[in-house]
């Protein structure tokens, strides 16, 4: 049993008791009460009994640490568990966020907890930046480097609530590197070449033949966008269409190029809030993720023969293994309407306008740049339509 002592110059309660590595040890109990000093003594040397036979977990260790507060402050030490905690930050996101993102946070909070595992159980403290580091390290194998980078920004805003509110000490998510992105995308992003394109509208149906074209010749659209276009941003009388992208929220006037005006000529609904490509815009509408329809389009670039086709046996990589994509997918239709523009002879400025990249040098020189200079850099365009 420990034994307790008292210095002349303290008020306080010493636990005399033998450590882990054999050495007697004095702690200060910071209780003048001697039965709760006791009970503290005793715990102490507890522990250390447990070290020294080198059985001592984690998780014991904590349990006496809150066994310790509740006899010195008579109440329990509130301590919330990793999985705990991210749990109710998920859920007091709910109702303040889109319901596309919190799918996204939801996801990446599963991923999170489920490579913990059994560590979820123990205190928020205890998620450290190693850890996290590790996480990232390991998420890579599966995701891009930019979906990387998007997961760490949620746990460290997460994490940062967490340190708002006093739960944590310090956000050991800002203490995480974030991946570079540019080698990836540089490697796994180009523009299609115009025989490319061909096959890829030869082996696509008629609705994703309108969804590539409607991406090239109106400014590289994003797919989400695309497949997000009703008959009331169209404007056919005055050649024009009108939408706000997903991502960057930036409002976009465009001139429709003369093939785009004559395939949606032949396609156009009656009614003003009906979709330009049904099948794609309700999955968009059912808060199914756009990259259903990234991998409809990969199965067309599969038959365009410009990929592999899938496989998910044979190589030890999983369904959930990251794939190898040929460096080609929907976004490139942004880089070939980018290098067919300004192999077309259009300025940087102009690209950059249709395109929607925003441009410091641009915001400088040009306030606006006037329709007829847009329309006239459009119909430079190739006419894959004939």
């Amino acid at each position: 049993m420990a034994s307790l002592r008292r210095f002349s110059d303290s008020k306080f309660w010493y636990a005399c008791f033998t450590g882990p590595d054999g050495r007697r040890v004095q702690r200060s109990t910071k209780e003048t009460d001697r039965k709760r000093a006791q009970k503290i003594a005793d715990q102490y040397e507890g522990v250390a009994d447990t070290g020294r036979m080198g059985l001592l977990t984690e998780r014991q260790a904590r349990k006496v640490i809150g066994e310790i507060f509740q006899i010195s402050n008579r109440h329990a030490l509130v301590s919330e568990t990793i999985g705990d905690y991210f749990t109710r930050w998920l859920a007091s996101k709910k109702n303040r966020i889109g319901h596309k993102s919190f799918l996204r946070y939801s996801n990446l909070i599963d991923a999170l907890l489920k490579w913990i595992g059994p560590r979820a159980s123990f205190g928020l403290n205890h998620l450290s930046s190693v850890e996290l580091s590790r996480f990232r390290d390991y998420l890579v194998t599966k995701k891009s480097p930019g979906t990387v980078n998007v997961a760490l920004a949620v746990i460290q805003t997460a994490l940062e609530d967490a340190f708002n509110d006093g739960v944590v000490d310090a956000n050991e998510a800002a203490r995480v590197k974030k991946l570079d992105e540019r080698t990836q995308r540089d490697q796994q992003r180009r523009a299609f070449t115009l025989p490319e394109l061909s096959k890829i509208l030869d082996a696509a149906d008629p609705e994703w033949q309108g969804m590539v074209l409607t991406s090239l010749y109106a400014g590289g659209m994003r797919l989400g966008d695309v497949a997000d276009l009703r008959w009331e941003f169209i404007d056919l009388r005055n050649r024009e269409i009108r939408f706000r992208t997903e991502k960057t929220r930036r409002q976009t006037i465009l001139p429709i190029a003369e093939p785009l005006y004559r395939q949606w000529k032949t396609i156009a609904g009656d009614s003003p809030r009906g979709p330009l490509f049904p099948r794609a815009f309700a999955l968009r509408q059912r808060d199914i993720p756009t990259s259903a329809l990234s991998n409809q389009f990969y199965k067309i670039l599969t038959k365009a023969g410009l990929v592999e086709k899938r496989d998910h046996h044979g190589k030890g990589k999983g369904r959930d293994a990251k794939r190898a994509t040929a460096g080609l997918g929907f976004h490139c239709l942004r880089h070939t309407a980018t290098t067919l523009l300004k192999a077309s002879g259009v300025s940087d400025a102009v690209a950059r306008e249709i395109i929607g990249h925003e441009s410091a040098a641009v915001s400088r020189t040009y306030s606006h740049i006037d329709v007829a200079t847009l329309r006239a850099a459009i119909d430079k365009l190739p006419d894959l339509t004939t």
